[in-house]
């Protein structure tokens, strides 16, 4: 089975971040690692990671770079790099993990593939309540779930979920999985998304063209998402514009993805 690093992409949201590494605590197979990916948040969450390393039971590593806007591709980017593991789990800092989180996707991973997961979404209410309580574990019949199936663990039915197999149905970057270098080998997310929306879709898409197919990950690696107000969509339509050059012309890699540019390598 894979050596897994953990990918938690964060945007000044402490209190949720906090909550999100005491799911990973309370994991029953640990990851090699956990990696920080912040897109850019003031001190504080900082200070709720550097308060975690002190006893974190694998190394966390804080990777950051200064808030220029919605950089999500980019500061995912930059944790990659830093990535030990051979398998990549990416999770966003609003996630909380069930216990069997990690233990289900290194036994799920299978060569020539990537994988879509799922959540369970949380109401507003038992979301409050969590990170008031700073409590990460969410009972499977406990109030304030929308989707309750997305919160069932039944394993020996994942392997015979099919799902959807385009880059573009279903595709949500808080869940995703991949081996390591089938990222590097159509150089990782386009650090030319800039705002929300489309850059997960985009590099399921030159995944899939590169021949690595999708799996849909169900009734296994269970995580909840915390309730929020939705993001601002502002780039949108530039992002989906790029989306779809990406799809009209097959591309499999892009130029301004994960490798090191030559100024960025003399930096």
């Amino acid at each position: 089975m894979p050596s897994v690093s953990l990918v938690i992409a964060t945007y000044n949201w402490p209190a949720a971040l906090d909550v999100v590494l005491r799911s990973v605590r309370a994991q029953r197979e640990m990851p090699r690692e956990v990696l920080i990916a912040d897109d850019g948040s003031a001190e504080t969450t900082r200070h709720v990671v550097l308060a975690h390393q002190t006893d974190f039971p694998v190394p966390l590593v804080h990777v950051w770079h200064e808030d220029r806007g919605f950089r999500l591709a980019a500061i995912r980017n930059k944790a990659i790099r830093r990535a030990t593991g051979s398998y990549i789990v990416q999770v966003d800092g609003d996630m909380l993990l069930h216990d069997r989180f990690v233990r289900a996707h290194r036994r799920f991973a299978q060569r020539g593939s990537y994988v879509q997961g799922g959540r369970c979404l949380l109401d507003e209410s038992t979301t409050a309540r969590l990170l008031r309580e700073r409590r990460s574990v969410v009972p499977a019949f406990s109030r304030g779930l929308r989707n309750r199936q997305n919160a069932w663990y039944a394993p020996w039915f994942s392997r015979l979920v099919r799902g959807p197999q385009d880059p573009d149905r279903r595709t949500r970057g808080c869940h995703m999985a991949f081996w390591r270098d089938d990222l590097l080998a159509v150089n990782g997310y386009d650090e030319q998304f800039i705002g929300w929306g489309r850059e997960d879709s985009e590099l399921a898409a030159r995944l899939i063209h590169s021949g690595v197919r999708r799996r849909n990950f169900k009734f296994g690696a269970i995580a909840y998402h915390l309730w929020h107000q939705e993001a601002c969509r502002g780039g949108f339509s530039a992002n989906d514009a790029r989306y779809a050059d990406t799809l009209r012309e097959r591309r499999q890699r892009c130029r301004d993805g994960i490798e090191l540019s030559d100024v960025e390598l003399r930096a």
